[in-house]
């Protein structure tokens, strides 16, 4: 029972420990902002997460600084502009696409035509390639070399 009872403690401690943020919004559209932008910006930290999926210590702070700049009254795009400029394009989950973006948004497209120009260079290769033919004295040495491995 003392097991059972010390299990449970810790459960309910780690609980505790993983803290959850709240938020309270003067309007719902402040709330439908915040969380638009959350899930817009990247971790710069994680950098596979938005700032909302994120437990590292820069997401909460970026969204502290999401949340203090729509209560000041700046709007989404404002927001996203101080971000971009302070971080980068990087900080948006989809970075518009410019000249500095280009090879983020053509990489993948171009790694996929590099890698079927090479399939296809390597099936015609494969196809153009003469065949060989033996000669019937290679052909009787290749069959007699065979029935004297099965003798043996």
């Amino acid at each position: 029972m003392k097991i059972l009872t010390l299990i449970t403690l810790l459960l309910w401690a780690g609980l505790g420990s993983a803290g959850v943020e709240y938020r309270e919004f003067k309007n719902p559209e402040q709330q439908e902002a915040y969380e638009s932008l959350t899930s817009e910006l990247r971790c710069l930290v994680c950098q596979n997460q938005t700032i909302a999926d994120s437990n590292a210590d820069l997401a909460a702070d970026l969204r502290r600084q999401v949340y203090e700049m729509l209560e000041k009254g700046q709007s989404k795009d404002e927001v996203l502009k101080f971000m971009t400029e302070r971080y980068g394009d990087f900080v948006l989950y989809n970075p518009p696409f410019k000249v500095k973006t280009l090879l983020l948004w053509l990489g993948p497209v171009l790694f996929f035509l590099i890698g079927a120009l090479f399939v296809i260079v390597l099936i015609r290769r494969k196809q153009t390639s003469p065949k060989q033919v033996l000669s019937d004295e290679q052909q009787q040495k290749i069959r007699r070399l065979l029935d004297e491995g099965d003798r043996s």
